[in-house]
């Protein structure tokens, strides 16, 4: 299972990419494979300010629809657009073109409570 370490995540499997004020968020590697071939991508709430662990979108799969959890605090300002005719990306590159959105963090202090890569591994054994 891929979980690089330059990256940050949390306990519903979403990863996170901080630079400097913006984080880029996905899902893992690992939930993409639980969830099987994604089918479609949902995010409207583009330009919305949301707090930490507010449903921002959900994703489909043949299988299953799953909610998507925000990890931090902010303004989602990006929705990756290729997911509207490519949802496969989040199967094939989930860390690369397979990104869901970008946000402006709002409240830094929140990326100390993100787990680091050991602790995500030792969560999915």
């Amino acid at each position: 299972m891929n979980v690089p370490s330059n990256l940050k995540y949390t306990k519903d499997h979403e990863w996170i990419k901080v630079e400097g004020d913006i984080a880029t968020i996905g899902v893992t590697d690992f939930a993409q494979s639980e969830l099987g071939d994604i089918v479609y991508v949902e995010v409207e709430t583009v330009g919305d300010t949301m707090d930490k662990e507010e449903v921002f979108g959900t994703v489909e799969a043949v299988k299953t629809v799953s909610d998507l959890f925000l990890p931090l605090s902010g303004e989602i300002i990006e929705f990756n657009d290729s997911l509207e005719s490519e949802p496969e990306k989040v199967n094939t590159d989930a860390y690369g073109e397979g990104w869901m959105i970008k946000i402006k963090i709002s409240n830094p202090d929140e990326i100390a409570e993100l787990l680091d890569d050991a602790a995500y591994k030792a969560l999915i054994g």
